[in-house]
């Protein structure tokens, strides 16, 4: 048996279309707030169609020195092109893309897990110092 954590994949988002990409302030002042882009696809782009298509984004924030990261937020994507004439026959496709807001007092690292309905967990991260 698997632990999910051998099951997430991570790589550079300039070279492979499934990582989220997180953009987002490397410092912030304390108690400013750090508006955070995630994305998929940003440098290669991701297939959006029925059968290939970025499901999700969860967006976590791990406080330094603290054990569990905080919910940010969670991206769901629904539309890819799918409709009651069968698969590929919409114009209605999301983009997975999503942006959330974050006040805190103490530096960090955002962590960004996307999900390919054909390639599984993929992963990034960010630190973001609090000054």
């Amino acid at each position: 048996m698997s632990d999910l954590k051998d099951l997430i994949q991570t790589a550079d988002w300039k070279a492979e279309k499934h990582v989220p990409v997180i953009e987002a302030q490397d410092q912030i002042k304390n108690g400013d707030p750090l508006t955070i882009q995630v994305s998929v696809g940003k440098q290669i782009a991701h297939p959006n169609t029925t059968e290939h298509h970025i499901r999700s984004i969860d967006l976590y924030f791990l406080p330094a020195g603290e054990k569990f990261p905080y919910q940010l937020a969670r991206f769901e994507f629904c539309a890819h092109g799918e409709s009651i004439q069968g698969p590929n026959t919409s114009t209605v496709f999301c983009e997975p893309k999503g942006t959330a807001m974050l006040k805190t007092s103490k530096s960090g690292t955002v962590i960004a897990v996307s999900y390919c309905n054909i390639h599984g967990i993929w992963q990034s991260a960010k630190q973001v110092q609090v000054v």
